[in-house]
């Protein structure tokens, strides 16, 4: 998973509405000379006035947001938050509305090739944003996946660097903004409180939990030091200052600490219990006023089809059903004697498939399935044209954060090689990571999977930033769930229960189209939701619980990854049908791949086209 993953206003039209708020997505880095002046349009050709205002319209939305020009590595506005007030949301959608009637100006039909999918895809965007602007309080802008509270360490502490003593005032800043911050947090809240548009009623102890976690420890108590203390001194030590310069800044972040985070948490967790009181347990978008329409425009945006949530329904219980009977076949392999069910219970309860919950456990699971990604590395010529420059490495998702986050994410790297391509993998609960499944999850989340796609999409030099920083949710998560397939025909998966780990996986992802569903459209209760994937999945319950949870809260999101890859495999069948001798794993690989991130529809002319080039 991209760390929904992944949503930034006019950069990513994937974003999931119920993230439009937060400003989670990839995480990369341009030079800080792209943070300049407006660009000034001087250029002749129709393809090159609409390449510059391209540029202009990520710069401009770039410039709205200290959040995303920090994860680019832009440090105009590095001692500041984003702005959630409502006034800053209406000026970007007159921005929005500006820009389409730029882009409306150029003449299409003058455009090359290139640049016209690249007029259609900005087009599309923008008319997307616009339209979706009656949905701007359909979000939950804390929940357990994602939200401000949550946001402020993760980006302190793995995007707020301290090369020098500015960059360490500028967080010492940013500690001190966390009030203004959580005020209007709290206002954004209760609009959608007073529209009756309130998270259900489990996430709130799980939201106040890993609020109170961000205040524990020193400076806040006699503990231990704090998350963000101990990020801030371990910064700070590295710089070439003497160690009374160094104290200072110490101190001066712990006053922020105390004076200005710890309040400004404990009135937030207050409001949040307040609010908890009027939360119910009814889960599904459905209950929203319009909820069918605003679930029917997150499907569409999501899959980038126009599938209904009735087709997307059917289709996940035809896959579950085809699964179920590959996964018979592995039965036989193993000689396994029982029926599915028990075999399940079998994979989940054998101590064999599972590492230690221990430090050691932790750090072995690190060490194969780097070694996974390592070995797969050495075998990607036989796959692949392109392959990304950046380096790779697993890490364990940090305390603060694990026992609210997902199973395990991707984190881009930086433009300037200061950061490499993350794969977390969540170690809170070793037995929610099973080793069977550690192939699968090894490719989708590093190589070949979101490290190949997202990193490679970075580094083309010839598209606009708007693709290489942006993406689709089908698109990006198909592509990771066809890798995980990828590998076993070239001989990997040599293990029967690592197979029966990569069809698991597949598997959750089937029925993840049936429960989205089943919660959203069809009016399934949290614990019916769970029930269908205890019955259908090996999965553990306790990662199920928290799967159903994450579904509730990102409607229309699990949808992305089998909708995606079902038509990536579509078209390379078409592609091979058509060619015959002439198909080329690897070159259909590139024509996916060389473009960046597009909607599905977009994905199937790009192959057409290379299909016809082919023949000819």
């Amino acid at each position: 998973m991209k760390q929904v993953t992944f949503p930034r206003k006019a950069l990513i039209p994937l974003a999931v509405s119920m993230a439009l708020l937060v400003g989670c997505g990839p995480q990369q880095s341009v030079t800080t000379a792209d943070s300049a002046a407006p660009t000034t349009i001087t250029a002749v050709s129709e393809s090159e006035k609409a390449n510059a205002l391209f540029e202009q319209i990520f710069m401009d939305n770039v410039r709205r947001n200290p959040i995303t020009q920090t994860r680019l590595g832009i440090k105009d506005d590095y001692d500041k938050w984003q702005d959630l007030s409502d006034a800053h949301y209406e000026a970007g959608l007159a921005l929005t509305q500006q820009h389409l009637t730029l882009l409306q100006a150029i003449n299409s039909d003058k455009l090359d090739e290139h640049t016209r999918v690249s007029y259609l895809l900005m087009q599309r965007n923008l008319e997307q944003e616009l339209a979706e602007a009656k949905w701007r309080l359909y979000n939950y802008p804390v929940n357990q996946m994602f939200g401000i509270h949550s946001q402020v360490p993760s980006l302190l502490i793995n995007q707020h660097s301290i090369s020098d003593v500015s960059d360490a005032k500028a967080y010492i800043a940013r500690l001190n903004a966390v009030p203004t911050l959580f005020q209007q947090l709290q206002h954004q809240l209760q609009q959608r409180a007073d529209a009756g548009i309130i998270a259900p009623k489990f996430v709130f102890p799980l939201v106040i939990s890993a609020s109170e976690n961000v205040i524990q420890g020193a400076p806040f108590d006699n503990g231990d030091e704090g998350t963000l203390l101990a990020d801030f001194r371990k910064k700070v030590a590295k710089l070439d200052i003497d160690d009374s310069a160094k104290k200072l800044l110490l101190d001066e972040a712990k006053v922020a600490l105390l004076t200005s985070v710890k309040p400004a948490y404990n009135q937030l967790i207050n409001y949040l219990t307040e609010l908890e009181q009027t939360a119910d347990t009814v889960d599904g978008v459905w209950r929203f006023k319009d909820g069918a329409e605003f679930y029917n425009a997150a499907l569409k945006r999501t899959t980038t089809t126009n599938l209904t949530a009735e087709q997307i329904h059917q289709i996940g219980l035809d896959e579950v059903a085809r699964i179920h009977q590959e996964m018979h076949d592995i039965m036989d392999k193993t000689d396994f004697k029982g029926d599915l069910a028990a075999f399940f219970k079998f994979m989940q309860t054998d101590p064999q498939f599972y590492y230690p919950e221990t430090a050691d456990g932790k750090a072995e699971y690190l060490k194969d399935a780097t070694a996974m990604i390592d070995n797969m590395r050495g075998r990607l010529d036989e796959l692949f044209i392109v392959k990304p420059k950046a380096a790779m490495i697993a890490k364990a998702v940090e305390p603060f954060r694990e026992q609210s986050a997902g199973k395990a994410f991707y984190q881009q790297p930086s433009m300037d090689g200061s950061r490499p391509g993350i794969y977390y993998a969540n170690l809170y609960r070793m037995s929610d990571m099973p080793k069977y499944e550690m192939e699968a999850l090894a490719y989708h989340e590093g190589i070949p999977g979101h490290h190949m796609q997202l990193a490679i999409a970075q580094e083309l030099e010839d598209m606009p930033k708007f693709r290489r920083f942006g993406g689709y949710t089908a698109y990006i998560e198909g592509w990771g769930l066809y890798t995980e397939l990828l590998p076993k025909e070239i001989g990997l998966y040599q293990d029967p229960y690592s197979d029966f780990g990569r069809l698991a996986m597949e598997l959750w992802r089937a029925c993840r189209l049936v429960v989205d569903t089943g919660i959203h459209a069809q009016k399934w209760s949290r614990e019916q939701a769970i029930d269908y994937l205890i019955a259908n999945t090996p999965n553990t319950p306790s990662a199920i619980e928290k799967a159903i949870e994450r579904y509730i809260v990102m409607p229309s999101q699990a949808t992305a990854y089998k909708i995606g890859m079902l038509k990536i495999v579509e078209l390379r069948q078409k592609a091979k049908t058509e060619l015959g001798d002439k198909f080329d794993i690897r070159q259909f690989h590139d024509t996916v791949l060389k473009n960046g991130a597009v909607p599905l529809d977009v994905l199937e002319q790009l192959v057409d086209e290379y299909i016809a080039a082919t023949k000819a």
